[in-house]
């Protein structure tokens, strides 16, 4: 009897840790008890977020900068309540955005060198929400897209680079998840406390597709797959971890349910569409479990189990451009710790050549927007710009900050209070433009007359600023003149006064002279 074994570039992966001096510690961890992943990274800048009191704040580090960090560590810092979620730029790595309980998106932007005093100026605020914002997000192809997520069951799109909601999404009846953009940022996908899978249209909001994701009442995750496929992970009634795999035209009949174990740490797919490879990473496990997607049956592949000593709070995965070709590695994660510890863990697919694997890394997503914001919100899709990652890997490569531009714009409450959704006569969504920004506005004329006046008074100052500086110029020369004549005199003042002195003592040695004489005779 034979056995068929299924051929597969991923087969022997394996995951190695690094060492504790290459790792960063004594991180002051959040306690929060939001399910959120605490932890992001990109090939510049490892973030994480951390405890703080009077307020949330999270910290930023260089990739380089590893080992114990001292207790007075800089830390990015200006909202008034805990921080629930970070998200970095995928356009820009020194953009990065934070929700909080202080129901703000912040918006931030870090030097190239990472920030050395404490950072509490954001680039802009984006104020919306009524409640606590615990999901940020951004769109994978638009420039300045991001969405956030809160506990009032809102849904907001903004455009960053105007700090304007642009979409606002009323069409959750209890707190939001997850959520996630297909590969062109077309459809979005979102998971709620009402168990229930939504496939969203982002621009109107319409729900073109919902079914129950899982049976339990704990939180669940969603994300989309290149291939237009749906990964779910959440619970079942008797409270054991479960994976799904859907198709979005029937969310209600899942391709693969199946049954992990029965822990009760929330699981958080972080997906490679490069690889069409799932990592689970569950928060309080110790254990990194991966998966390969393919189109044979049972789809969802087992591929193997990395396991740690330690307990996870949080992780972060690495884009793969800020992956290390050189030594095939495939992906890097970032495990945050309850002891204070972030240990990158590195999953590597061992090959003996050294050269450039092409199977292994086809073009990736770059950090080049494909779109405007303008362009997205008028229909507009596009997939992302791909690049070659066999040129591109450098390993001190610093990507320049100039290729997302964030302006800072005045507080939004100053803005008129016509800005306010209007609900359409749907029962179950809303999905209203707030604020729409008005694109490329022309200036204000101004009266000729008002001109010509500025022009007239600019004049008048000219003219007596040169006048003030030719008599400053005569005052200085007529005082250099007295200064010489003041000099002149007490020279010859002096020169009189020596000679005085000098006819003075010729004549009292004469006199003396004389005297002698008559005493002799």
């Amino acid at each position: 009897m034979s056995f068929k074994v299924r051929s597969s570039k991923f087969r022997h992966v394996y995951g190695t840790a690094l060492k504790r001096e290459y790792c960063y510690d004594n991180i002051r961890v959040s306690k929060s008890s939001w399910d959120s992943t605490f932890c992001a990274v990109n090939p510049k800048f490892v973030a994480c977020i951390v405890e703080s009191a009077g307020g949330g704040a999270f910290i930023v580090l260089p990739l380089s900068k590893t080992g114990r960090l001292p207790a007075d560590q800089p830390v990015v810092g200006g909202h008034k309540g805990p921080v629930l979620d970070i998200a970095w730029c995928p356009h820009n790595d020194n953009v990065i955005a934070s929700g909080s309980e202080d129901c703000v998106v912040k918006v931030w932007q870090i030097p190239d060198g990472g920030i050395t005093r404490t950072l509490t100026e954001s680039v802009v605020d984006l104020i919306y929400h009524q409640r606590r914002v615990g999901l940020v997000l951004w769109h994978p192809t638009a420039r300045n897209i991001l969405l956030s997520a809160g506990s009032d069951n809102q849904v907001v799109i903004w455009n960053v680079g105007v700090g304007e909601p642009l979409i606002h999404i009323d069409c959750h009846p209890d707190i939001v998840f997850s959520a996630s953009w297909n590969f062109d940022g077309s459809q979005l996908l979102t998971t709620c406390k009402d168990k229930k899978l939504r496939l969203i249209n982002p621009r109107s909001g319409e729900i073109l597709q919902e079914a129950i994701c899982h049976e339990g009442s704990k939180a669940s995750r969603g994300i989309f797959l290149k291939g237009g496929l749906i990964f779910t992970t959440g619970f079942s009634k008797l409270s054991e971890r479960q994976y799904s795999l859907r198709s979005p035209e029937k969310l209600d009949d899942p391709i693969v349910m199946v049954e992990l174990d029965t822990s009760n740490g929330v699981m958080f797919p972080l997906y490679d569409p490069d690889t069409s490879m799932i990592y689970l990473c569950g928060k309080g496990d110790s254990v990194i479990r991966y998966f390969e997607i393919t189109a044979e049956h049972p789809f969802v592949h087992y591929i193997n189990t990395f396991q740690t000593p330690d307990p996870q709070r949080g992780i972060g995965m690495m884009p793969k451009r800020g992956c290390d070709v050189s030594i095939c590695e495939i992906s890097k994660f970032y495990r945050l710790n309850n002891s204070g510890l972030c240990q990158a863990i590195s999953m590597t697919v061992p090959r003996k050549s050294e050269l450039f694997q092409e199977d292994l890394y086809p073009d990736t997503i770059g950090d080049i927007p494909a779109i405007d914001a303008e362009d997205w919100f008028n229909g507009q899709d596009a997939e992302p710009i791909l690049i070659s990652l066999k040129d591109y890997h450098q390993p001190t490569r610093l990507p320049t900050a100039s290729e997302m531009k964030v302006a800072k714009k005045p507080n939004i409450l100053d803005k008129p209070s016509a800005n306010k959704t209007v609900k359409s006569s749907s029962n179950n969504t809303t999905a209203t433009p707030v604020a729409k920004p008005q694109f490329n506005q022309p200036q204000q004329s101004i009266p000729d007359d008002i001109v010509k006046e500025f022009k007239e008074e600019i004049r008048k100052l000219k003219a007596m600023i040169v006048k003030h500086e030719n008599r400053i110029r005569a005052l200085e020369a007529r005082a250099a003149e007295d200064t010489t004549d003041a000099a002149k005199d007490s020279g010859d003042s002096l020169v009189l006064k020596n000679n005085d002195q000098n006819d003075v003592e010729t004549k009292d040695n004469d006199t003396e002279y004389v005297d002698t004489n008559d005493d002799d005779d």
